[in-house]
């Protein structure tokens, strides 16, 4: 019989390549997860790891249980979630994954009405951007991902897998510095900045910045990217070009030296919060779920 704690080790082998990192990412010792690993060869009757060095390379058979363990861990967790939740959900883990702008603006709120509601849930939460928030999802590394997909993407089919909670659109808007000859204009066409020098955003902001702009007939000269939006807008305040950023970015920093303007053609993102379909069915994540909608209604 395969046991659950067998295939988290390896798991952490898969993506450490050896037994002593994957101790270390587990908390246990080298001898432990080497005897883990023994055990469950021993269920599979078949070896699932082959030392090349001093680096670990998993088997066609190792292959094939680390592409199902994700499923299976996250049934797992559901159905140990759901059974800790009828007692009255006293108890629950989610893991909350978000892009940036996200944290600081749509989950404080949520997570303060979580606590509120439900104190006996724990929430942890870490920073990532999509796509690799949604990889972390499927990978099984967290419960809930908030993520965004700007309007026109050929991508709807990358979510069809997962339970897809709409939150809102958020618009891109328009930064420029204060002293800029259309800081106190009421619309700006995007095609009114092709010469301006650009500063822009994380790498999938980037790309559909260089979409819109070449839709309004230029390419954009960006000068600088990063993905720190208070260091856009720093940047802008200075004086050393002019961005497009989501308004929740805006919301999260104080615009010093800068002046928002409203750009055209309007350019959404849409706001979600992805989950599993078994994790779906958890009162825990379901709550967060919930709560994560409310906020966004704010």
């Amino acid at each position: 019989m395969i046991e659950a704690r067998h295939l988290r080790v390896l798991r952490a082998v898969a993506a450490t390549g050896s037994f002593s990192a994957a101790a270390r990412e587990l908390g246990c010792t080298q001898p432990a997860v080497s005897q883990q690993m023994k055990a469950l060869e021993t269920s599979a009757g078949t070896p699932l790891l082959i030392r090349t060095g001093r680096e670990m390379r998993l088997t066609q058979a190792g292959e094939a249980l680390v592409r199902h363990a994700a499923g299976i861990l996250a049934g797992l967790t559901a159905a140990e979630e759901e059974v800790a939740a009828i007692a009255g959900l006293r108890a629950g883990r989610v893991r909350l994954v978000s892009f940036p702008s996200g944290s600081s603006t749509l989950v404080p709120s949520a997570l303060a009405a979580l606590r509120a509601a439900h104190p006996g849930t724990r929430v942890s939460l870490v920073d990532a951007e999509p796509p690799r928030s949604v990889e972390m999802l499927r990978e099984g590394d967290c419960d809930v991902a908030l993520a965004f997909r700007y309007d026109g993407a050929c991508a709807a089919e990358e979510w069809d897998d997962l339970v897809v909670r709409p939150l809102l659109a958020d618009r891109l808007v328009g930064l420029v510095p204060e002293g800029h000859r259309l800081a106190k204009a009421e619309s700006v066409a995007i095609g009114e900045l092709a010469d301006e020098p650009w500063i822009a955003g994380c790498p999938r902001c980037r790309r559909q910045l260089v979409e819109v702009c070449e839709g309004a007939g230029f390419v954009p000269r960006i000068d600088f990217a990063t993905d720190d939006y208070p260091a856009v807008i720093g940047l802008v305040g200075a004086g050393l070009g002019v961005a497009v950023l989501p308004e929740l970015a805006i919301e999260s920093v104080r615009p010093k030296g800068a002046r928002t303007v409203t750009v055209e053609p309007a350019v959404q993102r849409e706001i979600v919060a992805l989950t599993l379909p078994d994790l779906a069915q958890v009162p825990a994540v379901a709550a967060t779920l919930d709560h994560l909608a409310r906020a966004a209604e704010r």
